[in-house]
């Protein structure tokens, strides 16, 4: 009678191998970045998706219909005869904010970098409208900027009679400008102090003793080793500036005229006021495709001007 072998036993190692230390630390890390994919999914890339879907179709919630257009919308994009002008006044409000913004926060770090006495209490005042609700901080300028506000009764102490700032052809883009640099140049302010703060003392030592300038000092040795913030600055404030769109609601309406129409505030016009929803949803795709395309354009053309970039 043949012997019974007994079955070898699997040692508890060898169960458990599968259960190395490698994944354990790669599901530990996919558990850390879960909130953010799940974020990712649910609030960026299914939106995008569903507003794709919408721009193919024609969405009347008044009439309860929902009907599939193909590129109708796109076509009508093409040829609405409005869209030139928005986008030109999306594109002065976007350079004249990118110019007017990172020339002055570049500015006000300078100067809050020379540590001269009160340069806190400076940088908690320039840096306090950008925890300010914006919309609030529209209102007020509202009130500011009217035929008889605030501004005007200052200029009227000096014996100047000021505009109605909000309603003239002239002055309502620039008056928009002026209040949204005045509420977010403490932001490029702060990144642009703690990238001076960084660069080396010794090279402007250097620099004075073979004679050289401030100015030069400045182009030649500031100016290059803070690129790296000018470039992520400009495209915080680039893409910004193209989605305005709480200013312009409480401080023109997109007026006077069509002046001050933006490209967001042309959306939301089209979509939540008459109801195009799917026409709206083509403008969105417009948007998308600018704010992606300058993003990668300034992106691509870093190696041309930022400093030490692989």
């Amino acid at each position: 009678m043949a012997q019974d072998h007994p079955l070898p036993s699997i040692s508890p190692d060898v169960r458990r191998s599968w259960w190395t230390p490698a994944r354990r630390d790669h599901f530990i890390g996919y558990l850390f970045i879960l909130p953010q994919i799940t974020g990712l999914v649910v609030f960026v890339l299914v939106p995008l998706a569903l507003m794709a879907w919408y721009s193919l179709n024609e969405w009347n919630v008044l009439a309860g219909t929902f009907s599939f257009v193909g590129l109708g919308n796109y076509e009508k994009l093409a040829t609405d005869p409005a869209l030139p002008g928005v986008l030109w006044a999306s594109a002065c409000f976007s350079v004249g904010l990118v110019l007017f913004n990172l020339s002055l926060a570049l500015l006000l770090a300078v100067l809050l970098n020379q540590k001269l006495a009160g340069t806190v209490v400076f940088r908690t005042i320039f840096f306090s409208p950008v925890v300010v609700s914006l919309v609030a901080w529209a209102i007020v300028w509202r009130f500011l900027l009217q035929q008889d506000g605030g501004i005007n009764a200052v200029l009227r102490m000096l014996s100047i009679d000021g505009p109605n700032w909000l309603r003239g052809p002239n002055t309502a883009m620039v008056s928009v400008i002026v209040v949204q640099v005045v509420k977010n140049v403490g932001l490029n302010m702060v990144l642009f102090l703690a990238a001076l703060q960084n660069v080396p003392q010794e090279l402007y030592e250097a620099a004075r003793v073979d004679g050289a300038s401030r100015w030069t000092q400045f182009f030649r040795i500031t100016v290059p080793l803070i690129s790296p913030t000018v470039l992520l600055t400009s495209i915080i404030t680039v893409a910004g500036s193209l989605q305005v769109f709480a200013q312009i609601a409480v401080l023109t309406e997109g007026g006077p005229g069509t002046s001050t129409t933006v490209l967001v505030y042309y959306l939301y016009q089209q979509a939540f006021q008459f109801h195009f929803f799917g026409y709206g949803a083509s403008l969105a795709m417009l948007l998308l495709l600018i704010v992606g395309a300058l993003t990668y354009l300034q992106w691509s053309l870093r190696k041309a001007w930022v400093y030490d970039n692989d």
